[in-house]
């Protein structure tokens, strides 16, 4: 059973997407199109649960396949599309998570989200606090129970998502 953790902003997960993000890049070399730091832990000063979210941009999501090897390698575990069509999703560490990986190809619509989710919160740090807040309290409440955890965070995220992709327009 994974046990939700949210502590505060930790400046060394700018190091950890760093360093994963290189072994990423050496391992998919020209497929790779970009790799972002999308999630809490990409936004200074947001509590977050200490797990970095990590979103490679590739040419081809079909090719994803020829490199689950690689990834395996580096640690990951592979879980498909995990509920979002379109997306390869990877998890290191099975019950003591230290990275998601949701790679998607250039041009997804969920790219855009994930950028302007982020974005908008470093950009609105009334925002973020309100977040971390929320997110402090139902890991309080849901310390052993996952899915109660994101159900809580669900209503507040999409609508700050919308929010978001206003901003983001403009």
């Amino acid at each position: 059973m994974r046990e939700v953790v949210v502590i505060p902003y930790q400046s060394q997960w700018q190091q950890l997407f760093g360093q994963e993000a290189t072994y990423i890049k050496e391992l998919f070399q020209t497929e790779l199109v970009t790799i972002h730091h999308i999630g809490s832990t990409a936004v200074p000063g947001l509590a977050a649960k200490p797990i970095i979210d990590i979103m490679p941009v590739v040419k081809s999501i079909e090719k994803v396949g020829e490199y689950i090897e690689g990834m395996e390698n580096l640690g990951y575990h592979t879980l498909g599309e995990y509920g979002i069509e379109g997306r390869r999703f990877f998890i290191k560490g099975e019950y003591k998570r230290t990275h998601h990986v949701h790679m998607f190809q250039q041009g997804d619509q969920h790219i855009k989200r994930h950028i302007a989710f982020r974005d908008y919160l470093i950009h609105h740090p009334s925002t973020a606090i309100e977040y971390g807040n929320l997110k402090r309290t139902l890991a309080k409440n849901y310390s052993n129970q996952v899915e109660k955890y994101m159900r809580g965070k669900n209503d507040f995220v999409k609508d700050v998502e919308q929010r978001a992709l206003s901003w983001y327009k403009q």
